[in-house]
């Protein structure tokens, strides 16, 4: 199969290496890709956020799938045109995408379906913001209603730092904000595909969102992620599809406009039982990478069903049994003002590693074909092992061949899981 791939990051990567490793050949296209991705597939130079260019590009390529890493080009309307030109595509259309575009269209969807998640007050004016932080009271989670990159969100007991994120995602964001009730638990990262109409569950994850160790620092796109969760209870799949991911995706249908893609449920496991804190509407960042090694059902075969409406004769996907542990290593400062341009070495001495591989997310090649960090998430090493303890050992192994002037990483990825 002849499949394009949009995007640039570790995500990316993990699709484009979970792809390469099948029995079928395919060629495989990235646009734009990075260094690590140039192994594997063709670097096709397109702007992944144009629907025409995409377009024009996949029909005189004869590409068969369309794959939408990122959310820009959801909500740019890629899928879209790509639909409407009769291209197979992997991810919703503009309106459908709005359920990670907008926090409050997605709380409006989540209220119309019935699904569990925590109360929640719009603010489209500083005031309203202050009234509603007050009114909730701590601990305050405050988040930005439009994209934000993963840094959108605060969860503070400081009231101060609450409306000084609120001043700031209403001065710099595009929408207002979300003044959130405080909901105490675990979390986890559930990938759903879906074809419109019925849903297929990949396995759980947990990623780790803080800067620092201990879960203290800013929020970021992710630090690091684990799968399976071996700690969730019998059922738990099951029970999300049938409270949240079916009920999100019939009133997506209902409203005429169809959610084709990956639905990623961010959930939270409360005492009070299963809630949703976000979706997003392609695959999570650092949760593919872990995910995706450990699935042994082909992936193109579940993404061209849910690109045409295949799911329903689709089995469940299946996995491996081993232990997944995933690591980002980041530029110095990240993810405040990260410094780039610092020289990657040690990286083919990491991939020796057994059970090792590498998931590239913000590096290219400079004149003398050394890896030029140029990112904040700078990559992902991904390890597999017989059980968690492996796995970290190997990840943290890997990772400590590996050097980045200022680089950063945490510590502390998967340690209650072993």
């Amino acid at each position: 199969m002849k499949i394009l791939v949009l995007g640039s990051g570790a995500r990316e990567h993990a699709i484009i290496t979970a792809l390469a490793r099948e029995e079928q050949e395919h060629v495989l296209l990235a646009a734009p890709g990075n260094a690590g991705i140039a192994a594997q597939a063709t670097l096709v130079e397109l702007d992944a956020n144009d629907p025409v260019a995409v377009t024009e590009y996949a029909l005189a390529e004869d590409v068969e799938l369309v794959v939408i890493g990122p959310e820009a080009p959801l909500i740019a309307g890629v899928a879209d045109e790509l639909r409407e030109r009769g291209i197979a595509v992997f991810g919703p259309g503009r309106a459908a995408a709005q359920l990670e575009g907008s926090k409050a269209f997605a709380k409006h969807i989540m209220d119309v379906a019935g699904v569990p998640t925590g109360a929640a007050t719009q603010a489209a004016t500083l005031d309203a913001a202050i009234a509603a932080i007050d009114e909730i009271g701590a601990p305050y989670v405050i988040k930005a209603d439009g994209l934000a990159a993963g840094k959108g969100v605060i969860v503070t007991e400081d009231r101060d730092a609450a409306i000084e994120h609120a001043r700031y995602w209403l001065t710099h964001g595009s929408g207002g904000v979300l003044i959130e009730e405080f909901l105490a638990g675990q979390e986890v990262s559930l990938f759903l595909l879906s074809d419109g109409t019925h849903v297929l569950p990949l396995q759980p994850a947990q990623d780790f969102k803080r800067a620092l160790d201990g879960d203290q620092g800013p929020n970021t796109g992710g630090m690091g992620s684990y799968s399976p969760l071996n700690w969730l209870p019998e059922g738990f799949v099951d029970e999300v599809i049938e409270t949240v991911g079916l009920p999100t995706i019939r009133a997506l249908a209902a409203q005429g406009t169809p959610f084709i893609g990956l639905l990623y449920c961010g959930l939270i496991v409360t005492e009070q039982g299963i809630r949703v804190i976000e979706f997003n509407a392609r695959f999570g960042d650092p949760e593919t990478q872990i995910v995706l090694p450990r699935l042994v059902t082909p992936l193109s075969g579940l993404l061209f069903a849910a690109a045409t409406g295949g799911c329903a004769g689709m089995g469940r996907p299946e996995f491996s049994e081993q232990a997944g542990v995933t690591v980002v290593l980041a530029s110095e400062d990240y993810p405040d003002a990260p410094i780039t341009g610092r020289v990657l070495t040690g990286l083919a001495e990491a991939e020796q590693v057994e059970g090792v591989h590498l998931a590239h997310a913000a590096t290219q090649l400079d004149d003398e074909g050394r890896f030029i960090a140029t990112g904040g998430r700078v990559l992902s090493v991904v390890a597999l092992g017989d059980d968690f303890a492996q796995a970290r050992e190997r990840a943290y192994e890997a990772i400590g061949r590996i050097h980045l002037e200022g680089g950063q990483f945490r510590s502390d990825i998967a340690a209650k899981a072993v």
